[in-house]
């Protein structure tokens, strides 16, 4: 009885050893625990230094101080400033540190008859009925006497060596004598004397400062042109002769640089002209609406740039 019993029982063992020892079933991989994706930190905008230059123009100068008005209202403060001529003016008010609507003061308050000192004999060493002085101690006492180097932002005012005829930026020392030289248009005032060198208008060798704003490292440049096309003028008397002339000798200069800014305002002052200091308002009014009609591919390719790598050479 027992031997029937082990021998039943064998069958079951033998069964149960083939599946202890057969092929095992197939078992579902692990699965690794989900895991929430790191997403870098997106990069910070890249840094871009703004540039403002501001160009000659007499009287139309007070146009500048509209655009200033109109970019601060906007939140675009520049790093730079560069001046020529009326621009220079403007533009070492404006680096000293005062904003646009401090600029506008003075421009309302300006009395013309404090730039102006006539020189007697008339008819000197080099001609030019005013002599400048008045002009550099005006510009002097309105940024507190600081020279170029001690402004809030960095400055650069355009002149022209009389001699040679090469450009001068200058970048230290006095700030109104620089102003001073930079205005300088020939026979209406009398050359400037710094260092041995005699100085002239700005803009018979750059109208408006674009490539001193990039010699002085910005990024991004915005012009202001403010000069007129010479046919559309009326100057009248000898000064607007004068002023016509070296508006027509900076025309194509005036071209090619335009083409190096990233934007370029042009205040619409078509029948103003450069001695008309009475339309000082039209003119700051001209240069507000210039800007906000520019504001739209400004930012544009602002915020292009600033997408960029850095270190990318933008090609102007």
């Amino acid at each position: 009885m027992k031997r029937r019993l082990f021998l039943g029982a064998a069958p079951a063992a033998l069964l149960l050893g083939a599946c202890s020892f057969g092929p095992k079933p197939a078992t579902a991989p692990a699965t690794a625990p989900a895991t929430t994706p790191v997403v870098a930190n997106p990069a910070p905008p890249r840094p871009i230094r703004i540039g403002l230059a501001l160009g000659g123009g007499a009287a139309r100068g007070f146009a500048h101080i509209g655009v200033i008005k109109a970019l601060e209202a906007q939140g675009i403060h520049p790093d730079i400033v560069t001046g020529t001529s009326a621009g220079s003016v403007v533009a070492a008010l404006y680096a000293s540190g005062m904003d646009g609507f401090a600029l506008n003061k003075v421009a309302l308050t300006m009395d013309e008859a404090t730039i102006a000192d006539w020189a007697l004999p008339f008819g000197t060493r080099f001609g030019g009925w005013l002599k400048g002085e008045a002009l550099q101690n005006y510009v002097n006492r309105l940024v507190k006497q600081k020279p170029i180097e001690s402004m809030k932002l960095p400055l650069g005012i355009v002149a022209t060596d009389l001699q040679s005829g090469e450009r001068i930026l200058f970048r230290r020392g006095n700030t109104g004598q620089a102003v001073r030289a930079s205005s300088s248009v020939p026979g209406v005032f009398q050359p400037v004397s710094i260092s041995g060198h005699d100085y002239v208008d700005g803009g018979l060798v750059e109208p408006v400062p674009v490539d001193a704003a990039r010699e002085m490292g910005a990024d991004f440049v915005i012009a202001v042109n403010i000069s007129a096309d010479p046919a559309s003028q009326k100057n009248g008397g000898q000064s607007g002769v004068l002023l016509q002339t070296t508006a027509i000798m900076g025309q194509s200069i005036n071209r090619m640089a335009l083409a190096r800014a990233d934007v370029v305002i042009r205040p619409d002052l078509p029948d103003m002209a450069g001695s008309d200091f009475t339309s000082r308002n039209r003119a700051i009014l001209a240069g507000e609406v210039a800007t906000a009609a520019a504001l739209p591919a400004l930012r544009d390719k602002l915020a292009s740039l600033r997408k960029q790598p850095v270190g990318t050479v933008v090609a102007q």
